[in-house]
């Protein structure tokens, strides 16, 4: 019997920061160490990661508070949370506690935590970028040798990224609904109409990073694995052969396949093959990262694994393996119908759907006023239950898929970003979307919509109540620090 969706449930909750006196861009100093003493104080015995002498993480057990891609936007990515735990309930509690700590460890910098998935007046400026972002060694590959546009996310674009455990036999489908039914969640968590103090025209800007990022990118492959493909996905093979097509560049690829994502010591592969023709070759000639040494790297099943991330859709299939993944059956399975599901359900493989569609959101003030403590509370967990919902009532979310068609869908999604639920057709598929996600939820998780349902009822999202107040304080000298004090986040 396949387990159904969601026996375990994560969440990676990105967190604009700002300046409490004057609404800027804050970049953190000593937040990591206050975070860590509040912790400590409760027993969690954290750890301070370090890149040089600067702290960008504290991890304990019930997950890491740290960075994305600035000391401007923080990140916490929460240790998966089971069903026999609690599920929805008990990681919306872990997350309320994760958003009481950052206010407190944030108020010794007399900063705020920003209800906004893009800072309202941050620039771009290159200085900005060289003082704010986080100095990890992945951005030498992707801004210095691939010339990404890596500056365009520097304003703390954020995002709410449920992560919903998936059986592998049931990943490409479950893929497909959460990619194709995004333009609704796009809409209903919407909150990013403003960047560089400008009014964007745009209710959700925040999504226009990538095709800024990699339109100008060394290899064209970086911008099409941005863009939603003509067809759903047949199989996770066919997700794969997409991801590592020929005119696609792989990625920096590590010495040993097994070190970390955003740390690993690569080597630039010459030429620029796609991965899968890398992992057809007996070895390939590179440069390594660090020395600009020419050495030879026999490829691995490590290698596969360790490029999941190479795509930027609005969602993505994320998983790690119990046993390692051996080059020959790899390639043997990656040939088959259903034949990566098969190994790797041989190989012990846990897997999950993160999704990217939904824009960073929190309980503020002016949440609270409009639609009461009830709705408030359900903000940052509501993306969680759409997911869920969606995930579970698989059958129906297909349904859904097809009564819309896949390329209606992808194109919706730029009316999702431009008008949300103020486009009649993506209010239409909201409306529906959250029906299906309803009946995918057990009665007692249900009241987790309510934010997403208030959204519909109210035809209001974080992004209209932002242009509110954006347009209440025109012409005021403080205009900037009057908003963000207005949408600081409240812990609920």
């Amino acid at each position: 019997m396949t387990p159904r969706a969601g026996q375990t449930l994560g969440l990676e909750m990105e967190m604009a920061v700002a300046r409490r006196d004057s609404g800027a861009s804050h970049l953190v100093g000593g937040y990591f160490e206050s975070l860590a003493a509040i912790k400590a104080a409760r027993g969690e015995a954290p750890q301070v990661a370090r890149i040089g002498e600067r702290a960008v993480s504290v991890s304990v057990a019930a997950g890491e508070s740290g960075l994305d891609n600035g000391f401007n936007l923080l990140e916490t990515a929460f240790a998966p949370v089971s069903e026999t735990q609690g599920g929805l309930a008990e990681l919306a509690r872990r997350a309320s506690r994760e958003l009481r700590d950052a206010c407190d460890a944030l108020a010794g910098e007399d900063a705020l935590l920003l209800n906004a998935s893009e800072h309202p007046d941050c620039t771009l400026d290159p200085r900005w970028y060289a003082a704010a972002h986080v100095p990890r060694p992945i951005y030498r590959e992707l801004v210095g040798h691939r010339e990404w546009l890596h500056r365009v996310g520097i304003d703390a674009k954020a995002q709410n990224s449920p992560c919903t455990s998936v059986a592998v036999g049931q990943a490409a489908r479950a893929l497909n609904v959460v990619l194709a039914l995004a333009p609704a969640s796009i809409a209903l968590f919407a909150n990013s109409p403003l960047e560089n103090g400008r009014v964007t025209g745009l209710k959700e800007n925040r999504l226009t990073v990538w095709d800024r990022m990699f339109r100008h990118s060394r290899y064209a492959g970086d911008h099409y694995l941005q863009r939603l493909p003509e067809r759903p996905f047949v199989d996770l093979g066919d997700y794969f052969r997409w991801m590592f097509a020929p005119g696609t560049a792989s990625r920096c690829l590590p010495l040993a396949a097994d070190e970390g994502y955003k740390s690993a010591t690569g080597v630039y592969l010459s030429g620029a093959p796609s991965l899968a023709a890398f992992l057809a070759s007996d070895g390939w000639r590179g440069r390594r990262s660090d020395t600009g040494e020419w050495v030879t790297v026999a490829p691995q099943g490590g290698h596969f694994e360790y490029s999941q991330f190479a795509h930027f859709l609005d969602a993505r299939w994320r998983y790690r393996l119990a046993a390692p993944l051996p080059l020959e059956a790899l390639r043997e399975a990656w040939r088959q119908p259903g034949g990566i599901e098969d190994l790797y359900e041989r190989l012990g493989a846990s897997s999950y759907i993160e999704g990217r569609a939904p824009g960073a959101g929190f309980a503020d003030a002016q949440l609270l006023d409009e639609a009461g403590a009830q709705v408030a509370a359900t903000r940052v967990m509501a993306p969680s239950a759409v997911q869920l919902g969606l995930m579970r009532n698989l059958s129906q979310a297909e349904d859904l898929l097809r009564s819309w068609g896949w390329l209606r869908l992808r194109a919706m999604r730029a009316d999702a970003i431009r008008d949300a639920l103020h486009d009649a057709a993506v209010l239409d598929l909201a409306t529906e979307v959250l029906a299906v996600a309803e009946a995918g939820l057990a009665p007692h998780e249900r009241h987790w919509l309510a934010y997403a349902n208030y959204a519909v009822e109210a035809r209001s999202t974080g992004a209209d109540r932002l242009l509110r107040l954006w347009r209440e304080h025109a012409g005021a000298s403080d205009r900037l620090a009057r908003v963000c004090r207005a949408r600081a986040v409240l812990p609920l």
